[in-house]
């Protein structure tokens, strides 16, 4: 009979792992994946350390449809040669169900089968040690195939199952950052035009000489949640507006209705030009190290690190309207970040209990954070 490798993809980890890495946090939203080149190298890599030919890839998420259906995205992975779909479901508060039972029953099932030799399990869940150990006392090799943080460690995987399983491989950075990319369009690729220049400065550029100004400051140039001084509570009168001058002698009245830009007026292609609005946390950086000291354990400093770097990310690609929207809903946390914020924690104090103390100070940082952000 011959023998085989199998791999089985724990989806909500291997996104989690990789998000982390490329943007910060654990946000699916924040990041776009290239999956066959992505599941091509987990294979080769597969292949390459066992020396023997992949089975098939079980892939195990949560359907993204409602009753646990695949959306659009997961069918076309299901349609991969030799790659299974493994659904589980969504509750109606965001949490998967069913997705971890799958994997510790196809490992112990197929372990007692003898379905292969070798799985390579990409996962960290410390729920899938008794599984593992089951696998193995039928002859079957598990080995954790764990996605690489920034330091060169294996990310968010529970010691309990880093011992139970027969050997460790990490998924480097080349294979990450070849397959998974951020939403966020990086500065460098902006064309040209849509750098570092406001609307006023455009404005500026466009104006013809003698005029000072050609319009007012943009109304969104307060941040959310900073509006305009009241006149009457301090005391000064509302400034006159700015006299719009005359048009030019020789413009006719239909000129001025014909949808041609008036003079000492920005044309529409100024407006075009405009640079969209950007989310920033000050003094925040998305890649910045949180890191637990072993004796200490879940401080406050962690926590509102982890805080501080989800909010951080979550802005690179959001609008204001979504934060505005956010900032309405406050203190009730939509399931995907309140999902991504005890992830991160968790990933970062695997072998500390985190209690419910901790995890309403997260959220409470959370918000004091979101409440820092402006807009540039």
């Amino acid at each position: 009979m011959r023998s085989y490798c199998a791999v089985h993809v724990d989806v909500g980890y291997l996104l989690a792992s990789a998000a982390t890495y490329v943007t910060g946090s654990s946000l699916r939203r924040g990041v776009v994946v290239d999956y066959p080149t992505l599941i091509a190298r987990l294979v080769e890599q597969a292949e390459t350390d066992s020396g023997l030919p992949l089975l098939r890839v079980n892939w195990y998420d949560s359907g993204a449809r409602p009753g646990g259906m695949p959306d659009y995205q997961q069918e076309e992975i299901g349609l991969l040669p030799r790659v299974k779909l493994r659904l589980g479901r969504l509750s109606y508060s965001g949490d998967q169900k069913g997705v971890d039972i799958r994997i510790g029953l196809d490992l112990a099932i197929q372990g007692r089968n003898r379905v292969a030799d070798a799985v390579y399990l990409v996962s960290g869940d410390d729920d899938l040690t008794e599984a593992v150990e089951e696998a193995q006392s039928h002859g079957v090799q598990v080995v954790l195939l764990a996605v690489a943080d920034r330091a060169g460690r294996p990310h968010g995987v529970s010691k309990h199952l880093r011992r139970a399983v027969d050997g460790l491989l990490l998924v480097g950075p080349e294979t990450i950052e070849a397959t998974v990319r951020s939403v966020a369009i990086p500065e460098e690729l902006l064309p040209e035009g849509a750098k570092g220049e406001t609307l006023e400065e455009e404005c500026a550029a466009v104006a013809p000489e003698g005029v000072d100004e050609v319009m007012p400051a943009a109304a969104d140039d307060e941040g959310p949640g900073e509006p305009a001084a009241d006149p009457v509570e301090t005391g000064t009168a509302p400034p006159s507006p700015a006299p719009v001058p005359p048009p030019a002698a020789e413009a006719t009245p239909q000129a001025a209705t014909d949808g041609a830009p008036r003079p000492g007026l920005p044309s529409p292609a100024v407006f075009a030009r405009r640079r969209a609005t950007a989310l920033v946390l000050p003094g925040a950086d998305m890649h910045m190290e949180v890191a637990v000291d072993p004796e200490l354990g879940v401080t406050e400093e962690v926590v509102d690190g982890v805080a501080k770097r989800l909010v951080a990310s979550w802005c690179a690609t959001s609008t204001p309207e979504q934060l505005a929207e956010l900032r309405r809903a406050a203190p009730t946390l939509p399931a995907e970040l309140d999902r991504a914020l005890l992830v991160d924690l968790a990933s970062r104090t695997q072998d500390h209990h985190v209690d419910d103390e901790a995890r309403q100070h997260l959220r409470d940082r959370f918000w004091v954070h979101v409440g820092r952000v402006r807009m540039e």
